[in-house]
C-alpha cells in the first residue's frame, strides 16, 4: 500500500516520484537530463574538507555535480534501487562517493557526520514532514547546513509550474524547519524555491 505524501490528499504513483521498472529508469533519465542543478551549488556551499549528504538524489544528477566538488564525502539515501544503480554508474572508482537506499526518516547514517544535507524536489513527498526534519538534524553537526529545494522559482518551465506547491505548503516547510534549524531563509532560483537552515 502506498504512503499518502504530507503535501497531498493521495498517494502518488507517478514514476518520477516512485522510480521503479523500466518507466522509473526511463524517468530518471528524463530528470538526469533536465533537471538543472548547478544553481543550487552555491546555497549548499560545500567546501574543502566537508561531507554532504543528499536526500532523495534520484538519477543523481546533483552527486555529479558535487563530486567535481570539493568535498571530501559525498553521500545519499534514496528509496529507490533503480536510482542507486543509475546514479551510482559514474562513480564506481570514486570512493568518496557513497550512495545507500534508504528514506528522508530513516537516513541511516550516524549522529553528527554531515556538513550539509541536501534534498531536492522530494520534500513534499515524504510522509511525515516533521520525522524527515527530525533525520537531517540528527545526522548534521552542529553549524551544518541544511538546503531543501522544491518546483518553483521566479522562472519555472511549464512542467515545473504545474508542481509549485501553494504558499500555505510552503510555509509549512518554513515553519517546521525553525523548529529544528536556526537561521531559515527563503531563497527563489530560477527553478527552485529553496529553503536554508543552519544546524545549532
Amino acid at each position: 500500500m502506498e504512503s499518502t505524501p504530507w503535501a497531498f490528499d493521495r498517494p502518488i504513483t507517478s514514476p518520477f516520484a516512485q522510480p521503479r521498472g523500466l518507466a522509473g529508469r526511463l524517468a530518471g533519465l528524463f530528470m538526469l537530463l533536465t533537471n538543472e542543478q548547478r544553481e543550487l551549488v552555491a546555497l549548499i556551499d560545500a567546501g574543502e574538507g566537508d561531507h554532504v549528504l543528499e536526500v532523495g538524489y534520484g538519477p543523481g544528477g546533483l552527486v555529479r555535480v558535487l563530486a567535481k566538488g570539493p568535498s571530501a564525502r559525498i553521500c545519499g539515501v534514496d528509496p529507490s534501487p533503480d536510482m542507486r544503480d543509475l546514479a551510482g554508474r559514474p562513480h564506481r572508482a570514486d570512493r568518496r562517493v557513497d550512495l545507500r537506499i534508504g528514506t528522508a526518516d530513516a537516513i541511516g547514517f550516524g549522529d553528527g557526520v554531515f556538513d550539509r544535507v541536501v534534498s531536492v524536489n522530494n520534500v513534499a513527498l515524504w510522509p511525515d514532514l516533521g520525522a524527515g526534519l527530525r533525520e537531517f538534524r540528527r545526522v548534521l553537526r552542529s553549524g551544518g547546513r541544511v538546503v531543501i529545494a522544491w518546483h518553483g522559482g521566479s522562472a519555472p518551465g511549464r512542467i515545473a509550474r504545474k508542481l509549485t506547491l501553494p504558499e500555505d505548503k510552503l510555509a509549512m516547510i518554513a515553519a517546521a524547519l525553525g523548529e529544528h534549524f536556526a537561521d531559515v531563509t527563503r531563497h527563489e532560483l530560477k527553478t527552485l524555491t529553496v529553503f536554508t537552515g543552519m544546524s545549532v
